[in-house]
């Protein structure tokens, strides 16, 4: 239970959460959960240093026509993943994360995110060599781009390419088809679902 008022960036995590609807009851259950635990947190929720068990931020890159998605096979995890990673004390917010870490392991010029904004939720127990890191509740976000604009590798991947959102590699997450469904249709639908009123 929080005692005094959230520090600035986890109260607009927290606004952004509450204002999101989900789009299917998995999805809404795991929302009430995030706002739960970011107000139960504070600040601690959004930092990597902040316990084993803290948000993170992702960035599902897409071809404009959302039939490719752009992966990084990420060096630790050696997986085939969306761009994303912990939110840094520089990061204006959780959106601002993402676009970042979309930036810098893509390496794509520019990133705009898409602006429904938060478009999925997936909260995930890590496996192999993270640290302290225990377990990543995720937001996940929307940027579109073009198959022949430059894209390089960062140090944390071995290869960066894109793929048919239909003919994912085998070496892929579990829950990236259902999250690549998620983000795909809220796009589809022209946002991210209607804010709550109230």
């Amino acid at each position: 239970m929080t005692t005094s008022p959230l520090p600035t960036r986890a109260t607009g995590t927290a606004a952004l959460l509450r204002a999101w609807t989900a789009p299917d009851a998995g999805q809404e259950a795991l929302r009430r959960e995030y706002v739960g635990f970011v107000e139960e947190r504070g600040a601690s929720a959004l930092e990597r240093d902040g316990g084993p068990h803290h948000l993170t931020a992702s960035t599902f890159v897409l071809t404009r026509k959302l039939d490719h998605v752009l992966l990084a096979f990420h060096r630790k995890a050696q997986l085939w993943l969306q761009m994303g990673g912990h939110i840094e004390p520089g990061d204006p917010s959780v959106a601002d994360a993402a676009a970042r870490e979309a930036r810098e392991e893509s390496g794509l010029a520019t990133v705009a995110l898409w602006p429904g904004g938060l478009a999925d939720l997936d909260r995930h127990v890590l496996v192999g060599s993270f640290g302290r890191c225990h377990t990543h509740w995720d937001l996940g976000f929307v940027a579109l781009a073009g198959r022949g604009e430059p894209i390089a590798v960062s140090d944390e991947s071995e290869r960066v390419a894109w793929f048919p959102v239909d003919a994912l590699p085998e070496a892929t997450s579990p829950d990236l088809p259902g999250r690549l469904a998620h983000v795909s249709a809220a796009v589809r639908a022209g946002s991210s679902g209607s804010v709550r009123q109230g």
